[in-house]
């Protein structure tokens, strides 16, 4: 029986937080942001087995201090991460048992509020249409900047798209596609991009507001207030 997987991204340094510790292992609530999506994702039912892609050196510390310190089950690799994301994409799609594996979700480890309805939804849509991302409506009106500071023009609202992760893909797919960008050397710095750029159609399905990134302090505010809501 094919099996699905899911990759947690955790090497980057998070240089817009202004902290000298990494995003992920600020805490939120007493746990570190990277606990809560490899959390959700153990415990949900249609994901078989996760590998945690983080840099070299917190190999150790994440296995220690998160994966056995708060007992997350499934994780069957912590790999090293890359110079780029896509590199550390690749690396975590080369640790996945490929001979099971039917679907794969890439997810931001800095984005601890996943849902599993958006989980479900993802193994979902990618077996139907072989990938997919979840994402939002932007709620501002986005305008076009020229270089002198002037607005240029005002995008319809309706036709633009917050992209979010998980980003989910057959397997293979998402492997092939990401084996021929290392060749090429193209950069991108989403995957369901990736895909697009061999020609492949991406479906785009509801996720959260409540799923952000972590990025600046004033996003560990809003995580505290939804760690709140939540309660």
């Amino acid at each position: 029986m094919k099996k699905n997987y899911a990759i947690i991204l955790a090497a980057g340094k998070g240089t817009r937080m202004k902290s000298s510790i990494n995003k992920q292992f600020l805490n939120i609530d007493d746990k570190p942001v990277l606990y809560y999506s490899l959390h959700k994702l153990s415990k949900n039912k249609f994901i078989d087995g996760m590998i945690l892609v983080c840099g070299e050196d917190k190999i150790n510390y994440c296995r220690k201090n998160v994966i056995e310190k708060f007992k997350i089950e499934k994780v069957v690799d912590v790999v090293k991460g890359g110079d780029e994301r896509q590199d550390s994409v690749l690396n975590g799609l080369n640790a996945v048992p490929n001979h099971e594996c039917n679907i794969v979700l890439i997810h931001d480890g800095a984005r601890p509020f996943i849902e599993d309805s958006v989980i479900e939804n993802g193994i979902k849509y990618a077996e139907k249409y072989g990938s997919c991302a979840c994402g939002v409506p932007p709620k501002d009106t986005i305008k076009i900047i020229d270089k002198t500071g002037f607005s240029v023009d005002t995008i319809d609202r309706s036709k633009l798209f917050c992209v979010q992760t998980p980003q989910c893909f057959d397997y293979n797919l998402i492997l092939k596609c990401h084996r021929k960008l290392k060749l090429h050397r193209v950069k991108f710095t989403d995957d369901t991009a990736v895909v697009e750029y061999y020609g492949n159609k991406v479906y785009l399905y509801s996720g959260s507001y409540d799923n952000i990134k972590i990025t600046t302090p004033e996003d560990l505010i809003t995580a505290d207030s939804i760690i709140r809501k939540r309660k």
